[in-house]
């Protein structure tokens, strides 16, 4: 039986796992410590951002940058929701738990970038052993800027005026956060081609997607289904084939306007199914939610419908454009209108057909 000496194990190799037998050895037969592939950590990186999805995927920009910065980097990624990274270009993904506080507590990074204001976040990033912190630390029990490169990103968060009166994207003030310049780097994901997924679709015409939910969060950024219908009817009076999105909450709507309008909805799919499915389409008509980091993430054209919030934070890379109402919104980041009807009404689906045909063109 061919035995090794313990003493010749290379543990801080980028592809030792310690627990089951790493890709060079699997791939080949190769073990240490003459192993070919053997390829030392230069630097280990931990990015804490938990949730929700929409931000984990506009944070994914920045494993462009840390790549491109340190080449021979272990990245290791802290999150609720480890489902939606890319699991091809992150070394490590953790699941946010107790397993994985405890394993990170005993580890050794040379940076850790703690992108989230939730407490036991920042609590988290003020424990662990790190030459350098970036982001969000505790002071006097809330979230607190780490250095000066967070002022900028955690006062938009908690003053209105200062949030309303921001010109930077999201992109660009997480970039800002961690000491860098953002250049236009694109999101880091999957769009889930390899997965055999098939769709029913009537690919001889343009797909536009439309996905007509927004969560129960901030149900002010709703469109009435009204809008939708209409849009629904101008876009297949232009020879546009309407494919409807969204998750469960959406199905009960979704049917209704296939039902009214004969657009294509085949269900509500678990989420690497409708990122796939939303990857089939031409072009996505959303309003901000999940599906529009999803759309821009898969840089496709989009129209975004916004109102209650600072349309300078969305990076949509020069592909699509924001609608808003006619009148501008007195609800910034209200989850109610104070008028009691949405101003998002407001928004005609002839503004939004005019967008969709400048971008598809």
């Amino acid at each position: 039986m061919e035995t090794i000496g313990i003493a010749g194990i290379k543990t801080d190799c980028i592809f030792f796992k310690g627990d089951l037998p790493c890709a060079p050895h699997k791939k080949s037969g190769v073990h240490c410590p003459d192993c070919p592939s053997y390829q030392a950590i230069e630097t280990r990186i931990l990015i804490i951002k938990l949730g929700a999805i929409g931000d984990v995927i506009r944070t994914t920009p920045l494993l462009r940058k840390i790549r491109k910065e340190y080449p021979n980097c272990k990245i290791t990624w802290l999150t609720q929701t480890p489902s939606i990274l890319p699991a091809s270009e992150i070394n490590e993904i953790l699941k946010y738990d107790f397993a994985s506080v405890l394993y990170l507590q005993q580890c050794k990074f040379d940076i850790v970038f703690n992108l989230d204001k939730d407490k036991d976040a920042c609590a988290l990033a003020l424990q662990l052993d790190s030459n350098q912190k970036f982001g969000y630390t505790l002071k006097d029990g809330v979230a607190y800027p780490m250095n000066d490169l967070a002022n900028h990103k955690y006062t938009t968060g908690l003053f209105d005026t200062v949030s309303k009166a921001n010109t930077k994207s999201y992109v660009k003030e997480i970039f800002e956060m961690v000491s860098w310049n953002f250049e236009g780097e694109e999101y880091v994901f999957d769009n889930h081609e390899d997965k055999g997924f098939q769709w029913n679709l009537n690919r001889s015409k343009k797909l536009i997607g439309l996905n007509t939910g927004c969560g129960d969060r901030w149900t002010t950024r709703l469109w009435p289904d009204e809008n939708w219908v209409s849009l629904i009817h101008l876009l297949q009076q232009a020879g546009y084939e309407p494919v409807l999105l969204g998750g469960e909450q959406e199905h009960s709507k979704n049917e209704s306007l296939a039902k009214v309008t004969n657009a294509t909805y085949l269900g509500h799919f678990s989420l690497p199914m409708f990122i796939n499915l939303t990857y089939q389409m031409d072009l996505v008509v959303t309003q901000v939610t999940m599906a529009m980091h999803i759309s821009v993430a898969l840089q496709k054209q989009t129209v975004l419908m916004n109102n209650i919030f600072n349309p300078y934070e969305f990076e949509l890379y020069g592909r699509g454009e924001i609608v808003s109402p006619s009148k501008p919104c007195e609800c910034y980041f209200a989850g109610k209108c104070k008028h009691g009807a949405s101003c998002m009404k407001d928004l005609s689906p002839e503004t939004v057909f005019e967008a969709v045909k400048k971008h598809l063109n």
